[in-house]
């Protein structure tokens, strides 16, 4: 056990002496500054805090004064300290050590008046000033500096009796307390002036702390929120992929059979002929194959069953079934087409059940009791949906977290170019308008120069 106490000892000697040789470095850096650090706004206070903080410096700077007879000296180091109570409002560090100065400086300083302040190192008034500061430095500096800050105050306040000396015999009046008194009482004086000032660091510290986990829960809170955000966009993704994957499966289904078909169909084909179309019914059976690879990639273990996986993606041929549903469910919808109806692409058929169903929904869960109009306008260059519903005759349950189906919404229109709009109308109800081209839009392609 000695040996391994020692070993400890020879381990730790030269953490310790390293420590020790970089103390001025890090008192310098700590101490020795002008930073500026603004007092925080208080959220429901506002400036009331900066205001009070004004109002005690010059209370305590007027008390202060007012236990000396006039003089420039005195006046100079009353208003410095009371100045510093100020400062220490946008610049801590700066503030304390004027007031640290100014309190060494005044406690020997001619023409004291009160008999009961010689028992004090020094003056009530300004220890509450010095507590002030050091209270306003720890809420903006780190525990350490506050700390240092701390054991200069006090290491001030032993110098202050020990190299000035007691205040003289002719400065009291009658009635003052003796001198062998006086004397020893100051020592314990000392040790009063360090818990109050270890007080208010104490207290200004936990304040600070407080404040640094609350900014820190904030902080957090947007992070999280951020990455909800984010993960449901991408889950919204996910889910658009894997419908869109059958719609793209069957074209490269139907690409690959009449490539295989296309040879029987021609007199006589030539051999560049057959080449061709095989090539073309390889291309197409590989993006099968990697299709079916992504899809797998994207379906998780929790996805539908496979019988559900395979039924054909819904189009907008199935809008009278989707809404005798929601009728069932006891929303009141009315529907109105204008326009030729056409077919459209499966893509753009396909977003647009899927935005009649989402604004349906949305309906039913936040609108109870409510009428909805559907609309689909036929144009020749797309489609115009828009699902509105009146004011809910009565309050809508409380809703099971944060839904999807906006976000939704948003997503498969731009992926098709179209345009969104969604919001509030004039007699408390919600309206969608979505308006989807013919044909999808190409993406830009990166290569390409900007027009």
């Amino acid at each position: 056990m000695h040996r391994v106490s020692q070993g400890g000892w020879k381990s730790g000697g030269p953490r310790l002496r390293a420590a020790v040789r970089g103390l001025p470095h890090t008192l310098r850096d700590d101490l020795w500054t002008v930073a500026r650090d603004p007092l925080p706004r208080m959220r429901w206070l506002g400036r009331l805090p900066h205001a009070l903080v004004v109002l005690a410096a010059v209370l305590m700077g007027w008390l202060n004064a007012d236990r000396y007879t006039a003089g420039a000296t005195v006046l100079a180091l009353t208003v410095l300290q009371s100045g510093a109570a100020v400062l220490a409002l946008s610049r801590p560090v700066p503030a304390w050590w004027l007031s640290t100065i100014a309190l060494f400086l005044v406690r020997n300083a001619d023409g004291v008046k009160t008999s009961h302040d010689a028992l004090w190192s020094w003056s009530i008034p300004g220890i509450t000033l010095h507590a002030l500061v050091l209270f306003l430095l720890a809420l903006r500096v780190r525990p350490r500096i506050a700390a240092e800050a701390l054991a200069f105050s006090f290491l001030a306040a032993v110098a202050a009796l020990a190299f000035l000396g007691p205040v003289p015999d002719q400065a009291l009046l009658p009635g003052a307390a003796p001198p062998v008194l006086a004397s020893s009482a100051q020592d314990v004086t000392v040790v009063q002036d360090a818990v109050t000032f270890t007080c208010a660091v104490v207290l200004g510290a936990a304040l600070r702390g407080r404040r640094v986990a609350r900014n820190q829960l904030v902080e957090q809170e947007v992070l999280t929120a951020g990455e909800r955000a984010r993960r449901t966009l991408l889950e919204e993704r996910n889910r658009i992929a894997r419908e869109l994957h059958d719609v793209v499966a069957h074209h490269m289904s139907v690409i690959s059979i009449q490539a295989q078909v296309a040879p029987h169909l021609v007199k006589d084909p030539t051999d560049e002929l057959r080449e061709n179309l095989a090539g073309i019914r390889g291309s197409a059976v590989e993006a099968l194959t990697e299709l079916r690879r992504v899809l797998g990639v994207l379906r998780s273990e929790e996805a539908l069953a496979d019988g559900v996986r395979h039924t054909p993606q819904p189009t907008l041929g199935r809008l009278d079934e989707l809404v005798g549903t929601v009728r069932g469910a006891g929303l009141r919808v009315t529907t109105e087409i204008t326009g030729e109806p056409r077919p459209l692409s499966p893509g753009v058929e396909l977003s647009a059940f899927r935005i009649v169903q989402e604004a349906l929904s949305n309906a039913l869960r936040h609108a109870p009791g409510a009428q909805v109009r559907v609309a689909l306008g036929y144009r020749p260059g797309g489609l115009t949906i828009r699902v509105a519903n009146t004011a809910p005759d009565r309050p809508a349950p409380p809703s099971q977290g944060a839904g999807h189906g906006l976000l939704g919404m948003h997503e498969r229109t731009a992926m098709l170019g179209g345009e969104l709009a969604t919001g509030a109308t004039p007699d408390g109800g919600y309206e969608v308008t979505a308006i989807l081209p013919a044909q999808a839009a190409q993406p830009a392609d990166p290569r390409e120069p900007a027009p």
